[in-house]
């Protein structure tokens, strides 16, 4: 069982503070049912490679009764495939041979812990359960690029057909404990079993390491219920845990936050320029099949819903509860037959790439992006640009210069609780320039609401346009 971790960072070697594992030195650990080594061999400025290699001891399986029974082959306990693929053993061995990064924490270099970083996991040996479309289906919402080889039953006699198994390379770039988190639960929900006893604390287990990902994550019914062993109650239990906390965490920012920023742009009758502006791009471009990420309690889609010239609208949030709410504001259920064919609400990230947004010919963000880490902007970017690529991307955002207009702003603070960053006009030109130039875009900045002579609008709006 072998997992290989290499980065291109510079200096690659600092892969070796990250995993708490000298690159010159060869670290052998007892686990329950036999050994996990890490070596390095390879470990240069340019490029670093680590490696667990698991060593199962099948006859110490087989007396712990680890393996998974079979009634058909008496001999399963002792041959069966648990040394050689990876599964919830390589989980184990993560937690407990990197248990520091997978926890994120680097004492002596705290701040690359919190860094994406170029990264590629291989596997030399994953089952998948559900075949290459499974694999899939997990992996690349998250942003990796998956390459997966197939490999036959047996080499010699190709008439058998293709096995389970799978070499699997993911690259991409992201924090190594998001990597190690992904690989933590994700392996195990491939090979669709696990080698103990799963109970109640395993609910916790996986909502810890599920931390910041698996809310969203398009298959997180497939991963609870994979994860916990198909059992229907610490399934249900795992999916309104998951539910409730991202709800909640939303609905406490809204309340924070929320006020603060209609009460200063309310003043100007900014939400409503925004609308308009959007509006007006849309239909200076013929757009007819739209996309509102990131819609909240449904404004833009009210005003698009109210246009005949839009046959096709999509709402999309992250939040369960702004959804409801939209729908409730929209009397969505009371609305005629041919208006209800013509919305569809969603909840889904801007994070993760989601087949049911791809091939639309314009996508809005209204004052989303900021609400978005610094850190996950690439994965947004690759996501929006790369993978659903609408002909069209309409985006406005703060203007950070404007803020200071408003005396009830104290310098340094940013509109909404919730965001993560606000940009000036330079800084957000730069962003617009560079990601329209390398997903093969061209970018219009303009201005919405009163423009300043010096500090600019409140916002600034970009239009990507293939």
């Amino acid at each position: 069982m072998l997992l290989t971790i290499t980065t291109t960072h510079v200096p690659a070697t600092d892969l070796g503070y990250l995993l708490h594992k000298h690159p010159a030195r060869l670290q052998t650990f007892d686990l329950s049912c036999g050994q996990a080594h890490v070596f390095y061999p390879k470990a240069g400025p340019e490029r670093c490679t680590a490696v667990l290699l698991l060593d199962i001891d099948p006859l110490q399986l087989a007396q712990k009764r680890h393996a998974p029974a079979s009634h058909d082959f008496l001999l399963q306990p002792h041959v069966n495939d648990r040394p050689y693929v990876a599964s919830s053993f390589l989980s184990v061995a993560i937690g407990e041979v990197f248990g520091t990064a997978l926890s994120g924490r680097c004492q002596a270099r705290p701040a690359l812990a919190a860094r994406p970083l170029p990264l590629e996991a291989r596997l030399a040996v994953l089952p998948c359960s559900g075949a290459e479309v499974v694999l899939r289906r997990l992996f690349e919402p998250l942003g990796y690029h998956v390459t997966a080889e197939r490999h036959p039953l047996d080499a010699r006699a190709p008439a058998w057909g293709d096995s389970e198994y799978y070499t699997v390379t993911l690259t991409g770039t992201l924090r190594l404990y998001d990597l190690l988190s992904h690989l933590y639960v994700l392996v195990p929900v491939l090979d669709d079993e696990k080698h103990y006893w799963v109970g109640e604390d395993e609910v916790a287990k996986l909502l810890r390491h599920g931390d910041g990902w698996l809310s969203l994550h398009p298959e997180r019914e497939l991963i609870a219920r994979r994860y916990l062993k198909h059992q229907r109650a610490l399934t249900d239990a795992a999916l309104a845990q998951l539910a409730d906390e991202d709800d909640a965490n939303r609905d406490t920012t809204a309340a924070q936050g929320g006020e603060a920023k209609d009460g200063l742009e309310a003043s100007i009758g900014l939400q409503h320029q925004r609308l308009e502006a959007v509006m007006a791009a849309l239909h200076d471009r013929g757009i007819s099949r739209v996309l509102d990420l990131g819609c909240g309690d449904g404004a833009l889609v009210r005003m698009l819903l109210h246009d005949p010239r839009f046959s096709d609208i999509v709402g999309m949030d992250v939040s369960r509860r702004h959804l409801d709410r939209a729908a409730d504001r929209l009397h969505l259920e009371d609305l005629p037959t041919r208006q209800r064919q013509r919305l569809t609400l969603i909840q889904g990230s801007l994070l993760y790439r989601d087949a049911r947004l791809v091939g639309y010919e314009a996508a809005v963000l209204i004052e989303v992006i900021e609400h978005i880490e610094p850190t996950r902007l690439g994965m947004f970017e690759q996501v929006l640009f790369g993978y659903t690529r609408p002909g069209t991307v309409i985006l406005t955002t703060p203007n950070r210069e404007y803020n200071m207009i408003w005396p009830a702003l104290a310098a340094g603070r940013f509109r909404h609780r919730d965001h993560r960053f606000e940009w000036t006009r330079a800084e957000f030109q730069q962003w617009a320039t560079r990601v329209a130039g390398q997903y093969g875009y061209r970018v219009d900045c303009t201005v919405v609401g009163p423009e300043d002579p010096v500090i600019g609008p409140p916002t600034q709006m970009g239009i990507f346009i293939q």
